[in-house]
Order: C-alpha cells, then structure tokens, then sequence
C-alpha cells in the first residue's frame, strides 16, 4: 500500500499516516468480526459470502479490464476461466 502512494509522490508523511490509519480500522474490523462472529453460525456464513462477493466484483470490475488493457486480453482470460474451473473443483472437494 505505501509503494504505490511513495511512487506516485506523495510525501513520506502522508504514506505513513495513512498506513496506520488502514491498520487502525482493519484492526477494529476484525475486533468487530470476533464479536459478531461468536453469535451464531449462519452470521458467520453471511459474512463471508458478502466478501466473496465482493473480491470477484473487485476482480471482475477492476483488475481483469486492467490486465486485458495490459496483455491484450488473452493470458488474463484464460486466468479467469482456470481460477473459476478450479474455484468450483475445490468447492466440491
């Protein structure tokens, strides 16, 4: 997270405060999910497929049209195809 922000010239400064304050509220994101986690099983089950969710809106949304832009598309949907074929393998495994 701070190689990106420190190439993209932002003072050294501004990098840190923001790494620690990403660190601060991952932190009490997972006090938050230790608390909520322990009620019940089905919370638990809801909560991890709203974040499912949301990594392949990510990886769809986002990273896949930069990877298309940067290798023409073809080694970017074969990664796809394959990481969704072997996502669904290892579900029934």
């Amino acid at each position: 997270m701070a190689v990106p922000m420190k190439n993209g010239g932002m003072k050294i400064s501004k990098v840190i405060y923001y790494v620690i304050l990403s660190g601060i509220t991952t932190g009490i994101g997972a006090l938050i999910g230790g608390i909520v986690g322990k009620i019940s099983v089905e919370i638990i089950a809801m909560c991890l497929a709203f974040s499912a969710g949301a990594m392949v809106y990510i990886v769809s949304g986002e990273l896949t049209l930069e990877a298309n832009r940067l290798y023409n598309g073809r080694i970017s949907a074969i990664g796809n195809i394959l990481g969704f074929i072997i996502g669904v393998f290892a579900m029934n495994i």
